[in-house]
């Protein structure tokens, strides 16, 4: 079994930054790709960015290009998401997911296993 454990989401103004955290723990896969999405209330769980198991590969949402930053140490079965100027539209429940095998999916019905999520809140 494999669990994820997200962490550092919180409520802050318009322009600060957040940095999430998952943890991987259980018996993961030898290669995973891990994905962040978010959901606000009443709407889908949309994607946001997802990075490859080496890290050579991540892609982003174009809502949060060049503001958010997809990352991830393996060593300690750990990814992380770095959000800067951040916008009340970016408000919503933050999920990470864990999907086996070497590829980058957007989609959330791809990944296999899911954290319970963490609250951001951006005030305007």
């Amino acid at each position: 079994q494999v669990q994820l454990v997200e962490s550092g989401g919180g409520l802050v103004e318009a322009g600060d930054s957040l940095r999430l955290s998952c943890v991987v723990s259980g018996a993961p896969p030898r290669y995973y790709a891990m994905g962040w999405f978010r959901q606000a209330p009443g709407q889908e769980r949309e994607f946001v960015a997802v990075i490859s198991y080496g890290g050579g590969t991540a892609v982003y949402a174009d809502a949060v290009k060049g503001r958010f930053t997809i990352s991830r140490d393996n060593a300690r079965n750990t990814a992380h998401l770095q959000m800067n100027r951040l916008r009340p539209e970016d408000t919503g429940v933050y999920y990470c997911g864990l999907d086996d095998g070497r590829r980058t999916p957007k989609r959330a019905n791809e990944y296999d296993y899911w954290g319970q999520g963490t609250q951001v809140t951006v005030s305007s």
